[in-house]
């Protein structure tokens, strides 16, 4: 083999002369490679049967391509707000998730598909043994690669298959632009451009509009039944999850199912028991109604629903982490990566007895985020 004897190596103005097929043989004896078995795919350009192969393949990447907008299309602007059941866009509202999968799937599957084809279509059959050598390359080892780079190149084809480069490139192109729009989708809207309404950070559903009256509201399983809490419904130690109602979204199908499904919507109602002592938070003393308390249900942590509560310790506790909050101390946090207590809701009874929020939290609900002071 070229590696068993010392080969002479060219000066600086001789590699300077050298043609490509020069420096690619040169490079392969410099490098200890044994070429066994080398095969042309299509020694004969042009032929039927490499346009169609080229035709083949082609496709593939115009399936990735195509595939590839039809994602950024659905993503960008198809209807994926939530309709209720029986309505004119409930079906369409379903077909969001499963569009965005299959597009997205498609395109990274022509890109592939495509890419192996052509290896496997035009990519010169091509058997070589190769001695490891170590140490750093040198100038002729660097000048030598690049020619063999480029010679691999030619030698496959791609350079005269335009078509195949064409489509190719739109594939990755379209491809990058979807995996692009998914974590960029999200920046386009400015969570501040309108900090005083119920839907932006500082805000939640529970926040009054127009002097409306916001009572709490359980969910009875039925989406569209309106279950109003009055405090003789809760048993002292007991706790239920309420969430926001006006009276303005009673015939409002879209309205009674978006209201439930709120991130920041589930408030924990609980009913101390009787002499039970409670450590209010300073300025919060009047938030509670006699023995009843509402908080947030969205751990301060990563915002996972604080959901068990031991009726003895008095302890909520999120399932997700372990976070642990003392509800006989303004739900303050005693164990776990948690470290702000519970927002809690101010209720109060309206003239027909129903429980009824007096205010929006007077603090932000969830985790933290960059602005949040606390």
């Amino acid at each position: 083999m070229s590696g068993d004897k010392p080969i002479e190596l060219p000066s600086e103005a001789e590699l300077a002369e050298m043609s490509r097929d020069e420096l690619v043989r040169l490079g392969t004896k410099m490098d200890g490679v044994e070429l066994v078995h080398y095969e042309e795919k299509f020694p004969v350009p042009g032929t039927r049967a490499e346009r169609r192969a080229q035709r083949s393949v082609a496709l593939w990447f115009l399936i990735s391509a195509l595939s590839g907008l039809a994602f950024l299309g659905v993503f960008l602007f198809w209807p994926w707000q939530y309709e209720a059941p029986h309505t004119d866009g409930h079906m369409w509202h379903q077909l969001y998730n499963p569009l965005i999968g299959l597009f997205l799937g498609l395109s990274v599957t022509g890109l592939g598909v495509g890419a192996l084809l052509y290896t496997k279509k035009f990519l010169p059959e091509e058997l070589a043994v190769q001695q490891r050598h170590d140490g750093p390359s040198s100038a002729v080892d660097r000048a030598t690669l690049v020619a063999e780079l480029a010679d691999a190149g030619d030698r496959s084809g791609i350079a005269r298959r335009s078509l195949i480069k064409r489509t190719a490139g739109l594939g990755a192109g379209v491809l990058g632009l979807g995996v692009a729009a998914v974590p960029l989708g999200a920046l386009i809207k400015n969570p501040h451009s309108d900090s005083e309404t119920k839907n932006s950070l500082w805000h939640t559903g529970w926040k009054a509009e127009k002097g409306e009256k916001v009572y709490l509201r359980r969910h009875t399983g039925n989406f569209h039944e309106v279950s109003l809490v009055r405090p003789e419904d809760v048993e002292p130690g007991g706790f239920e999850t309420v969430f926001p109602f006006r009276e303005s979204e009673r015939d409002d199908e879209h309205a009674l199912v978006a209201a439930l499904k709120r991130a920041d919507a589930p408030v924990m109602l609980i009913r101390m028991r009787p002499n039970q002592a409670v450590t209010k938070r300073a300025g919060q003393e009047d938030f509670n109604y006699g023995d009843l308390y509402a908080y947030s249900k969205i751990c301060t942590h990563l915002g996972c629903p604080t959901s068990l509560f031991e009726q003895q310790t008095g302890l909520l506790l999120c399932p997700c982490h372990q976070s642990q909050f003392d509800v006989f101390e303004y739900a303050k946090p005693r164990f776990g990566p948690a470290t702000r207590p519970l927002p809690q809701l101010p209720i109060t009874v309206d003239e027909e007895g129903y429980l009824v929020a007096r205010s929006d939290f007077i603090e932000a609900v969830g985790p933290a985020f960059w602005e949040r002071k606390s």
